[in-house]
């Protein structure tokens, strides 16, 4: 064999190679894991101390600031996102209602349906591409100007002052864009119910009520404040970690809207499957 020529690959050789990239994903896997969750609890940290001692202040004006900028940029979107989920619902349940004669049951499916699940997830997923990716972009952009360490030059710590705000903002943003999101798409599902079914509104309106409980109304509040605050948590923890440059910057942001998508649906599952066998269904 020419010794310019490189040996065929074997079979033992692709395995250890197959071996070798999966064990690498799996330790960046928990390396991620672990980071998040080191940021959580410096932000908790400083959120106690706030409301423990006068001396520290999270700064009221730049969480509201935020809030403003990350959460109402997505308003719209997610209004009409909403308006559009409860008009498929409310489409997509008549045929199979109306073979058993219950049309005026869409109220009971689109009601439970938003309030436990859809709202918050959807919510969710939009503030990712709004917040997350902005957040990511401008913490990395920080890291790559020296903005971070300038702030450590000066003994300000970047958790309390950039991350605690961001993390908070998205936290509030998204609860409060799941009540908007839970409004709409279920007006929307009435408005279809009642012009294209034929459902009157009296109707849909009672079975709204009588189906829907504060509970479904709770537990989709809840998953809103844990998804926001996994956003927030995420966002700030791949634009601290950025090395690279410009270049780097694009990847965290990537990474930042992957990454929150399957965390928000992980912890969908979780708190489903919770609620589920805590008979809160």
């Amino acid at each position: 064999m020419n010794e310019f020529e490189s040996e065929p690959e074997t079979t033992t050789s692709r395995a250890l190679r197959s071996v070798e990239f999966i064990g690498q994903r799996w330790l960046d896997f928990q390396r991620n894991v672990g980071g998040v969750w080191y940021l959580f609890v410096d932000v908790a940290s400083w959120i106690g101390r706030a409301l423990t001692s006068r001396r520290i202040r999270l700064g009221r004006v730049a969480i509201v600031s935020q809030v403003v900028r990350l959460g109402a940029r997505a308003i719209g979107i997610v209004m009409l996102l909403s308006m559009a989920i409860g008009a498929i619902l409310a489409l997509q349940m008549e045929p199979p209602l109306r073979d058993f004669g219950q049309t005026d049951k869409i109220a009971n499916i689109v009601g439970v349906a938003v309030l436990r699940e859809l709202g918050p997830l959807i919510s969710a997923v939009i503030l990712t591409g709004f917040a997350g990716a902005a957040v990511a972009a401008e913490v990395g952009t920080m890291v790559v100007g020296g903005e971070i360490e300038a702030l450590e030059a000066h003994a300000l710590n970047p958790v309390r002052f950039l991350v605690v705000p961001r993390v908070l903002a998205t936290t509030i943003s998204l609860v409060c864009l799941t009540v908007l999101a839970d409004i709409v798409a279920i007006a929307s599902g009435m408005f279809v119910s009642v012009y294209v079914h034929n459902v009157p509104a009296v109707q849909y309106w009672d079975n709204t009520l009588v189906q829907c409980e504060a509970k479904d109304l709770l537990t989709g509040l809840v998953k809103a404040a844990v998804f926001g605050m996994l956003i927030g948590l995420i966002s700030c923890y791949n634009g601290l970690r950025v090395t690279g440059g410009a270049a780097g910057v694009g990847r965290a942001t990537t990474a930042t809207v992957v990454a929150s998508v399957v965390s928000v649906i992980f912890a969908d599952l979780i708190f489903t499957t919770i609620f589920f066998a805590l008979e809160w269904t």
